[in-house]
This record gives structure tokens, C-alpha cells and sequence, in this order.
């Protein structure tokens, strides 16, 4: 069983607006069972429409939007032209739209009037928190269905109307995902460290890798009639997946590095402090905004200018004189101090040229001096994260993450 998603409207193909909707109804089609195998986001225009819903081959088409009471919402008049059917009055309708604008003290208005009208064809779905209805038209073995833009309207028939409909029309089988997501690895020596293990899956697992910076997610699907039998047999793949890595971080949660490391730090009971320089109190500002922090997170120094190095965190002004301020040494110094000076089990300090100029060193933009501090040993490293400026910082954010992550 496939689906197509349609979005009608300029607002998005101009960026004005983020296309929720799409989101929001594919992880609903998954749920079902249902593929989506393809999104597609036209313009108001009737010729449009009509193009995006001629080439579609899915037993299922869902479009949103268009379907407002102002003039540049054609949608009906276009689906009606699509179906070769007529726009028919539905008093009941418009019983509707007076009553919910007599309890808003809304004046009615022809405009309004107009919503009243749906193809012949077309089954209503009731929309409870608005005044356009949606409809599902049936024609060759396909259903189309047809959602108001606005989100929560769009959810609530989508909720009430549509997914009784689906359910009751369709024989539909369990489409089940899980995703893993591993840390500090990158997704080329991952793929070869875990190949053998792909290649042993069963054929009815599907893998797909998911990188994002500092991370990569694993997600395993599968298809059938058993939810337990599915949920059963990706679990001991993913048992079986953590012989092959056992030196990296695997959580069986969907999150990023923030909460990963949040989550170690509080298991473990150890506490954290920072000493941040180019990452300019981002380390410690994404921790503290994730509820719990406060077992763990000591506090943060955002030492940005050269003299706050030397004057509060108290490095010795001869090293940064000797190294500048972005080398191993210096940010050694950093973690230690801060480590010392709020009494933390770890300590993370950050130092570089972020760019897009090079400031007090002389190191290349992109540089980055990352160091983790314990009451055992303290370790530097350096890397080059490029341009632009952002790019830089968030590396340098994830990488700081992923190296406490394999101290934990």
C-alpha cells in the first residue's frame, strides 16, 4: 500500500512557511503501514493541481491547503474539473459554518457561503475546528483525500474522518521502525566496522544510515502481520549490532549528543564543568536547557577574551604568550583549572579561531583545541573544522560531546 503527499501553496515553495503537514501525515501513513513514496508541493494554480494529481501512482493520494473561503483558493473548482463532476450546495455545511461563527460573533458572508460547496462526487469530512471541510473521493481504485492547510484542522480530520475510513477499506500490514543512534564515529568507517552484520539481516529488514553531525542513526524497518513477531526480531538484530561496536556510545533512543550525554552524566553520577572559548557557552547552555541538568552540570566559564584565560582561569599568561592561545597547552590549563575550581568529576575546555578572522593566534580559521579534563589525566586535541563560522562551532559542539562520551 503507497501514498503520495500533496501540499498546495506558494507560501511554501517561497519559504514563507515550513511544510509541516507533509511531515506530520507521513509519520501517520507509517503507523498504518502505508509507504510514502513520494511529496510533492505545487503551486495554487489550477493547472498545477491538476498535473500533480495525474501523475500520481499511489493507491492513496492526501493533498492539503487550498481550500479557504478567498479567491485565490481554486482548489475546488480545479478537483471538480479533474473528477469532469459539479460543485454541489450542502446546506448542512453551511449550517455548520453559521453556527461556529454565531458562537465567535464572526459576521457570515457570501465568501463563507462558498465553502458549502463540494464536487458531487465527494464524501464530506466533517472538520470540527474550522469552516472548510475535507473531502475523499474514490475513482480507478484510488482514494483521493483532501485536507484544509491548517495544521490543526488538517490533524483533527485526518484523526476522526480519514484513518477510520483507511482502516476500514484496507487490509493493511504493520509497518515497524526503530532507530539506533551511535556516536563518535563517521558514516564510511561505520558502514565497514558493521558490513558483516548488514549483510547477515534477514530480508525482511531493511537498514538505512542517517548522518547527522557527531552522530549516525541506524533505522531498522520491517513489514507484517505480527507487530510483537517485528519489534521481536529488530531487537536481537540491534543485540547483535552492539557485538560489532562495543568501544562505541549506542542508544536505543532518538537523540542528539546533548541528551546522550546528559543522560551518561546523570546515570553515572559524575558532574561536569566548562571552561569554553570558541563554543561560546553553547557546551554548557544545551545541557542546562534539558530538565535535570543541576544533578550534574557544575557551571561554565565563557572565557571569549585573553585576559579572562589568565585572570580567572588562571593560566599561566607565559604559555599562551609562548603557544597563543589556540594550542593543546592553553586549553590543558583551561580544563584543569575549571575542573579544580568547581570541584567537577570532568572538565571540557574549548579554544580556536572559529573564524572568519583569526583573532589572538595565529592558527588557521577552522581550528579548533578541544581538551577533557578528570582527576587521572588531562588530554588535548586538535582539529580542523573549516568554514563557515557556524559549521566550525557546531562540529567543534558535537565533537567536545562525543569525546566525554567515550570518557563515560
Amino acid at each position: 500500500m503507497t501514498a503520495e503527499i500533496i501540499n498546495i501553496g506558494d507560501e511554501i515553495l517561497i519559504g514563507q512557511i515550513n511544510n509541516t503537514n507533509a511531515q506530520w501525515l507521513a509519520q501517520q501513513l507509517q503507523k498504518l503501514g502505508i509507504e510514502t513514496t513520494k511529496m510533492t508541493v505545487v503551486s495554487d494554480r489550477p493547472e498545477a493541481i491538476k498535473t500533480a494529481l495525474k501523475n500520481t501512482d499511489a493507491d492513496i493520494v492526501i493533498v492539503t491547503g487550498g481550500l479557504g473561503p478567498t479567491l485565490d483558493d481554486l482548489t475546488k473548482q480545479t478537483i471538480s474539473e479533474f473528477f469532469d463532476d459539479q460543485l454541489v450546495f450542502h446546506p448542512e455545511i453551511e449550517n455548520h459554518i453559521k453556527k461556529m461563527f454565531a458562537k465567535m460573533n464572526y459576521p457570515y458572508t457570501d465568501n463563507n457561503k462558498g465553502q458549502a460547496y463540494l464536487p458531487a462526487k465527494a464524501q464530506i469530512l466533517w472538520n470540527r475546528y474550522g469552516t472548510a471541510p475535507g473531502m475523499w473521493i474514490e475513482k480507478d481504485q484510488r482514494v483521493y483525500v483532501f485536507l484544509p492547510g491548517v495544521p490543526f484542522e488538517m490533524k483533527q480530520i485526518f484523526t476522526e474522518e480519514v484513518l477510520p475510513k483507511i482502516k476500514k477499506m484496507f487490509d493493511l500490514p504493520y509497518l515497524y521502525h526503530k532507530t539506533v543512534t551511535v556516536f563518535g564515529i563517521g558514516e564510511s568507517l561505520l558502514a565497514d566496522r558493521i558490513k558483516d552484520w548488514e549483510k547477515a539481516l534477514p530480508k525482511n529488514i531493511k537498514l538505512a544510515y542517517l548522518p547527522h553531525p557527531g552522530r549516525i542513526r541506524l533505522r531498522l524497518s520491517s513489514k507484517g502481520a505480527d507487530i510483537n513477531k517485528l519489534k521481536q526480531d529488530i531487537d536481537i538484530q540491534i543485540q547483535k549490532l552492539k557485538t560489532y561496536i562495543p568501544d562505541l556510545s549506542i542508544s536505543e533512543q532518538v537523540e542528539d549528543l546533548a541528551l546522550a550525554v546528559h543522560r551518561q552524566l546523570t546515570e553515572k553520577q559524575k558532574t561536569i564543568a566548562f571552561a569554553e572559548s570558541c563554543t561560546g557557552g553553547l557546551l554548557v547552555s544545551n545541557l542546562a536547557q534539558i530538565p535535570g541538568a543541576s544533578k550534574f552540570l557544575m557551571g561554565a566559564i565563557v572565557a571569549y577574551n585573553t585576559k579572562i584565560k589568565i585572570d580567572v582561569l588562571k593560566v599561566d599568561q607565559k604559555l599562551i604568550e609562548k603557544y597563543s592561545v589556540v594550542d593543546e597547552t592553553v586549553a590543558k590549563a583551561m580544563a584543569e583549572h575549571v575542573r579544580q575550581m568547581m570541584h567537577a568529576d570532568f572538565a571540557i575546555a574549548t579554544t580556536g579561531n572559529a573564524g572568519p578572522t583569526k583573532g589572538d593566534s595565529d592558527a588557521e580559521v577552522g581550528t579548533c583545541i578541544i581538551a577533557i579534563a578528570d582527576k587521572n589525566r588531562t588530554e588535548a586535541y586538535r582539529f580542523q573544522f573549516g568554514q563557515p563560522r557556524e559549521k566550525a562551532v557546531k562540529r567543534a559542539v558535537s565533537k567536545a560531546y562525543e569525546l566525554l562520551l567515550k570518557k563515560l
